[in-house]
């Protein structure tokens, strides 16, 4: 039983040591020069089975051994600071993963700032920690101080001559390394080929050649000398043509690392030299080729001539094609054609061809044969050559005879219509092929258009004609000329139809219908005729972008805390298309604000990638711009926001946004969909906040025009550094929704005004202080009734980060304090007598107010003067149902500004010269209207109306109370009518009364006296007895009054009449 437990526990001890993880890299340190590729190899054992393996690089310099600067992650694509940032987004700096458990580090371009030691480090991925995760090794980076330099020359030699080059390679290296040295061939004919090793000597000292040349090096023909220090000497004997290109010496600088291995520090190659054999064979062979010898009349006929010579392009050679005996066309070495006499015209009518493709081979071609062209071609070729003696030879050869036939002219085309896909998607292009097969002369194409079912119109899109001319229907035409519709002839019986930024109208059925034509005659009468004619139809289906757009956000890290980075992605389907773009946005809405549903009108734009491709930033940005990055896959459907060291600010929830652009044919845009992804929540954590303020509510009562204060006290906070804005807010006493932001105090000391202090014009009027780092005091001077509502402070707690910046931690509200501010104690009183008054008409009725007391002195008055008259009495049953009803009227008003109908009425008798009514203010507290002419109509009950205005702090007038005086009764009586009345009313009767009396008078007194004057000188006898006249008469006293009001009295006085 002991025996088993103790195995056991050895077993579970041995499992244990294999599960140690142990990382290794390369021992160091590793010396590499500067600007060479440096690779690192890790590798990690010891973990358990079938899980892949992660790689983490960082680098420590030498002057800060402690500091650890991050390169590159296989998990992390922004794993990289900022220092090594750029060069691993560019692939400067790679990882290559070799297996689950191994990993190559790759710097393709070290740099002397790259020194120092680098650590290879592997996340745990057991579940516990057991071993070791991390290697180092140091990199030391020395300057490259490599130099290979040879002649750049041009050498011209025979074939078995010598050959004999020179290389110097130095090098001043204070490391032991070795050199190995040597000379490479390349072809100039394939510059794409690996170059030939002609022979190198190793860094061992060991010198091998090419495999083609070991042969000749072993026979002595090939040399590597080391002539001197730095001079290395290449020499062949008995050059061949194969030794003919590009010679150059390269040389590498070799380093023994410490695990023995040797690692090449940096290679480089001198300039090269140009190196032509002539050969010493002269002959050559002529071989003449065509696809087939049985044409039909229309066909083209294509015949190669090929030279088969050694060095052919610096030989002289003409070449003549011969049909039937007779001369065709002789190309020089100049390859300029020479024609013969038959075949002049065929060449001016484009209809032949006759040309030098390459240094040995030649083409005669014949565009549409014709049966006359039926019978024996022939090639001959004649080469020119200087002797040593300075004469010329010529050497001729001929090839076989070519036997060509041509059958007449038979119409057997057949058409095909192909397309590049029978659903493209918009914005792609259509492309349609339409291959003629069995044609014999020239071809026209038509290209239609008609829809899907085939049941609408049969529109012509293009046509190309015989002569190669492209038209384009009018339907067509505005999108052609832009560029959108394109007709090509590929082949001479291949055409396309390409219809670019494919819009959903174009979907349909294509046709292409082709026609064969035969030209028949002589010049000048040439004529063409209709052989044969063929279509093909094609159903293409033009998907719209939009029926598959859409748009997904995700992150893996959700919540982080301060100083963390997360990443956000935003995948856009389907596939970026150049002529149906997107733009990308990035929205963002900060935590504390909160989205309406429906309504994104809170989110801000962060960043925008447009349908250029560039980059647009918003109005949001994010750490300050410095702290976010952004990136986008080549294919465009990836786009990806990094935000490093979060804060606060960040913490919110972010979506992209994607709208789809087409391009149309003028150029100009037009979006077609919008899609939004889904929300990204995004939290960052921060500290416990212990911020305390104090809570106690109390209420205050103030007078209009006293000082308020108010206090807000911290009774703990969080940290000693913890600084604190304060945000007074005040709530109405009318009850609003929202509590309104009077003033907020910055952590700064920076004092910013709410939009309630602009409202209410407080901003002269309060005051905020601090006191101390806990006590901040509000004051409001010169306080108003439109001031009182319950007043609080929400204290905002601000920490900095360990970057510097500084972020609000908590908020926390005061107790409330509720301030009341009253108006003066109202004392108005208006006399309130009631009296008695009758008159008659047109007499005048006196109205008096008087206002025996007031609130305050600086008080203003508006007075109204109303009356109420019993309603008239024209429905009897109305009068019956509505007993003593009466009306109220304005009669007169004056404002508190002494303004006439400013009151709080609007008489019905406008003032003006001809108003009845007389307005009088004796002091500042007695006010009379006078009604002049008073009528019966205005009688009734008056009472004055007084309202109270004072003057508020704000320099605003305001009523403070109202009241109405007693009634005075006002009883209008008519007067009763007099003969002046009577007399006075009528003209008629005035005139007769009070101006035709006077001449009637006047005349009647002339003949009186003219009577008594006779009466006299023809009567003095006639006296009485006592001596007195019979009659004696005095003039009457007449008295009168030129006024109706005054009427003429006539009296006779005693003794004006006997």
């Amino acid at each position: 039983m002991a025996t088993g437990a103790l195995l056991l526990a050895c077993a579970l001890l041995a499992g244990v040591a294999v599960a140690q993880r142990v990382v290794t890299v390369q021992s160091g340190p590793l010396v590499r020069t500067e600007g060479s590729h440096v690779t690192i190899m890790c590798n990690v054992s010891g973990f358990k089975e079938g899980v892949e393996q992660d790689f983490e690089w960082s680098m420590y310099l030498p002057s800060a051994s402690d500091r650890e600067i991050r390169i590159v992650s296989t998990t992390q694509t922004n794993y990289a600071y900022a220092v090594y940032a750029q060069r691993a987004n560019s692939e400067e700096i790679y990882v290559e993963r070799l297996s689950g458990d191994s990993a190559v580090l790759h710097i393709t371009k070290v740099e002397a700032k790259d020194q120092g030691l680098f650590e290879c480090y592997t996340p745990n991925t057991d579940g516990r920690y057991l071993g070791s995760y991390s290697a180092r090794t140091n990199l030391t980076v020395i300057a490259d101080s490599l130099t290979v330099t040879a002649p750049a020359q041009t050498l011209s030699k025979v074939e078995g001559d010598t050959l004999q080059l020179t290389c110097e390679v130095s090098r001043t290296t204070l490391q032991h390394t070795h050199l190995s040295v040597g000379w490479y061939l390349r072809s100039p004919e394939d510059a794409a080929a690996p170059p030939q090793e002609l022979v190198t000597l190793s860094r061992d000292f060991v010198l091998r050649s090419g495999g083609p040349y070991r042969q000749r090096m072993a026979a002595g023909d090939l040399r590597l000398d080391k002539t001197s220090a730095t001079a290395y000497r290449l020499t062949i004997h008995k050059l061949q043509p194969v030794d003919q290109g590009l010679l150059y010496c390269q040389a590498a600088e070799w380093i023994q690392d410490t695990d023995g291995s040797w690692f090449a520090m940096t290679r480089k190659q001198s300039d090269k030299t140009q190196l032509r054999i002539q050969p010493t064979d002269r002959d050559f062979s002529i071989q003449v080729h065509t696809e087939r010898r049985s044409f039909t009349a229309g066909e083209p006929l294509e015949l190669h001539c090929t030279i088969e010579a050694q060095n052919v392009p610096e030989r002289f050679f003409s070449v003549s094609w011969v049909f039937s005996s007779s001369p065709v066309a002789v190309v020089g070495p100049s390859a300029v054609p020479v024609l013969g006499p038959d075949y002049v015209s065929r060449e001016a009518a484009g209809q032949m061809t006759v040309r030098k493709e390459s240094a040995n081979v030649h083409l005669l071609k014949l565009q549409h044969l014709r049966p006359e062209d039926a019978g024996k071609y022939i090639c001959r070729v004649t080469e020119r050559e200087k002797t040593p003696t300075g004469d010329f030879i010529d050497r001729s050869k001929r090839s076989r005879n070519v036997q060509i036939t041509v059958q007449p002219l038979k119409s057997n085309i057949t058409v095909s219509l192909s397309s590049n896909s029978s659903e493209v998607l918009e914005g792609d292009v259509i492309q349609l092929t339409c291959s003629v097969q069995s044609t014999t002369g020239p071809l026209s194409v038509v290209w239609h258009w008609t829809d899907k079912q085939g049941t609408g119109p049969d529109l012509e899109v293009a046509s190309f004609d015989r002569g190669g001319t492209v038209l384009h229907s009018p339907s067509y035409r505005e999108r052609s000329n832009y560029g959108e519709i394109r007709v090509e002839k590929v082949q001479a019986d291949t055409f396309s139809l390409s219809l670019y930024n494919a819009l959903p109208g174009d979907e349909g059925q294509y046709r292409c219908t082709a026609t064969e034509w035969l030209q028949t005659g002589t010049e000048p009468e040439l004529n063409w005729e209709k052989i044969g004619e063929k279509l093909a139809t094609k159903a293409v289906t033009v998907k719209t972008v939009e029926s598959s757009f859409m748009v997904s956000a995700s992150s893996r890290t959700p919540s982080v805390t301060f100083g963390d980075a997360f990443d956000l992605l935003c995948l856009v389907k389907p596939r970026h298309n150049p002529r149906v773009p997107t733009s990308v946005t990035w929205r963002f809405m900060p935590a504390g604000a909160k989205a309406v549903d429906g309504d994104q009108g809170e989110f801000k734009d962060l960043v925008t990638f447009t349908r250029e491709g560039t980059l647009q930033w918003g109005e949001q940005l994010l750490g300050l711009g410095t702290r976010t990055t952004v990136d986008r896959s080549h294919s465009n459907t990836n786009f990806r926001l990094s935000v490093t060291r979060a804060g606060r600010r960040e913490a919110g929830k972010y979506q992209c946004t994607a709208d789809l652009w087409r391009r149309n044919y003028d150029n100009s845009w037009s979006k077609v969909a919008n899609r939004t992804s889904n929300l990204l929540g995004i939290s960052v954590l921060q500290p416990e906040s212990k911020l305390r303020v104090q809570k106690t509510n109390q209420s205050l009562v103030y007078l209009e025009d006293s000082r308020v204060q108010i206090n807000c006290s911290i009774s703990s906070q969080t940290s000693p550094d913890s600084q604190h804005a304060v945000l007074w807010y005040v709530r109405r006493a009318t009850g609003s929704e929202a509590d309104e932001l009077l003033l907020r105090i910055e952590r700064s000391g920076a004092l910013e005004y709410g939009a309630y202090a602009e409202e209410e014009r407080l901003r002269r009027r309060v005051q905020a202080e601090r006191l101390s780092s806990r006590l901040y005091v509000l004051t409001l001077n010169r306080a108003e009734s439109s001031d009182s509502g319950t007043y609080y402070c929400l204290v905002e707690e601000w920490l900095s980060d360990p970057d510097g910046a500084w972020y609000r931690l908590s908020r926390e509200s005061s107790g409330l304090t509720q301030v009341q501010v009253r108006q003066p104690e109202i004392r108005l009183q208006v006399e309130e007598l009631e009296s008695n008054m009758t008159v008659e008409e047109s007499a005048s009725i006196r109205l008096g107010c008087s206002i025996p007391s007031q609130s305050s002195r600086d008080s203003r008055f508006s007075v109204s003067w109303y009356v109420e008259r019993p309603e008239g009495d024209d429905d009897d049953e109305e009068d019956e149902e509505q007993p003593g009803q009466e009306e109220k009227e304005c009669v007169f008003s004056i404002g508190y500004d002494a303004v006439f109908g400013n009151g709080n009425c609007s008489p019905r008798e406008e003032p003006g010269p001809n108003s009845r009514l007389q307005f009088e203010r004796m002091t500042s507290d007695q006010y009379s209207l006078t009604i002049q002419g008073a009528r019966s109509t205005d009688t009734g009950r008056y009472y004055c109306h007084v309202e109270e205005w004072l003057l508020n702090p704000r320099n605003a007038w305001y009523r403070l109370a109202t009241n109405n005086s007693g009634f005075t009764i006002v009883n209008v009586i008519q007067r009763v009518s007099t003969l002046q009345s009577v007399v006075c009313s009528n003209d008629s009767l005035f005139y007769f009364v009070f101006f035709y009396p006077f001449p009637i008078f006047g005349i009647l007194l002339i003949a009186v006296l003219l009577v008594r004057y006779k009466s006299r000188n023809n009567s003095k006898s006639q006296e009485g007895k006592n001596g007195a006249p019979l009659l004696w008469i005095k003039e009457p006293h007449l008295s009168y009054s030129p006024t109706c009001l005054d009427p003429p009295v006539l009296s006779l006085h005693p003794g004006s009449v006997d």
